[in-house]
């Protein structure tokens, strides 16, 4: 009777110290992220702690999280220069950014830009007109200095006229030279050399050409004099109704001829684009004995130069 009769103090005393069956409930928290619709002004309605958050901590979490949000929305729109939403705003919000227009319409940057070909353009023209009158300049100014040629002299080495007859069959009277013939070139020209070449030299008896050479290419430097030889030569030509006129004496045989051939000289004075070109045609009659064999000296006046 004594174990199971419990006073009030003691059951009062153990009250507080038992567990309770039923378990304790835990606070739910939830953070609502501002929207970017929003304004400034609905952002302390949006961040308003929840109904159900801990009743012991109200006030530390509400500033907690209005403070945490400020400072994310804000921090995105920093400027540059570390200061705070400064800048101005649209409607929904965002700050306003400088944008840099181009100055001027589309149609005058399609004028400045043809300007500026046409320009182009001027200054190309302007360029080739004044080289091509410079180069009229020097070609004008190089005309004057012509190759100067002189005919120095001819050695006839062999001087035969017999008879035959040619390809065909037809008899004729048949003439053979050997010679040598010098020539005297002088280039005057202060500034360019000049390119020497000649078209073929002949002995003309009766409009026959009876020997034939040719004066090869070469070239000669600015201010400057050369000698050249050309060789002569012609075997068993047919003189036809031509040889009729020659006359034979017991000391052989005189037979008029005439020295004709023309020279040609070529100077590049800018490069290929500027060059000069003369010629020089050469007459000169002379007559040949077959048994002198001395060289034929010329004269100036002997000559014809055209």
């Amino acid at each position: 009777m004594m174990l199971s009769t419990k006073s009030e103090s003691d059951i009062t005393s153990l009250a507080p110290s038992s567990p309770s069956r039923s378990p304790k409930r835990t606070p739910v928290y939830y953070v609502q992220s501002p929207s970017r619709d929003s304004h400034d002004g609905d952002k302390s309605s949006s961040m308003q702690p929840s109904p159900m958050e801990s009743p012991s901590h109200p006030s530390s979490f509400g500033r907690h999280s209005r403070n945490s949000s400020a400072s994310l929305f804000s921090g995105i729109f920093r400027s540059s220069s570390g200061r705070k939403g400064s800048r101005k705003r649209n409607d929904k919000g965002w700050p306003e950014c400088n944008v840099i227009m181009e100055e001027g319409s589309y149609d005058e940057l399609e004028d400045k830009a043809f300007t500026r070909r046409f320009q182009a353009l001027i200054a190309v023209f302007t360029f080739v007109v004044l080289f091509t009158v410079f180069c009229l300049i020097i070609w004008g100014a190089s005309r004057p200095y012509k190759a100067e040629i002189t005919v120095k002299s001819l050695s006839v080495h062999n001087l035969y006229v017999g008879e035959g007859s040619d390809f065909s069959g037809v008899p004729t009277k048949m003439l053979t030279v050997n010679g040598s013939l010098r020539l005297s070139v002088y280039n005057p020209a202060t500034i360019f050399g000049i390119h020497v070449n000649s078209n073929p030299i002949n002995l003309i008896y009766s409009e026959i050409p009876v020997a034939t050479g040719q004066l090869k290419k070469y070239f000669q430097p600015r201010k400057s004099r050369r000698t050249v030889s050309v060789v002569l030569e012609g075997k068993k030509v047919p003189l036809y109704g031509a040889g009729s006129s020659l006359t034979f004496t017991q000391n052989g045989a005189e037979i008029p001829l005439i020295l004709k051939f023309e020279v040609r000289s070529r100077g590049n004075v800018v490069g290929k684009l500027v060059r000069t070109k003369h010629r020089r045609r050469i007459s000169c009659p002379l007559v040949v004995d077959s048994t002198r064999t001395k060289p034929i000296t010329f004269k100036k006046e002997t000559c014809i130069y055209d």
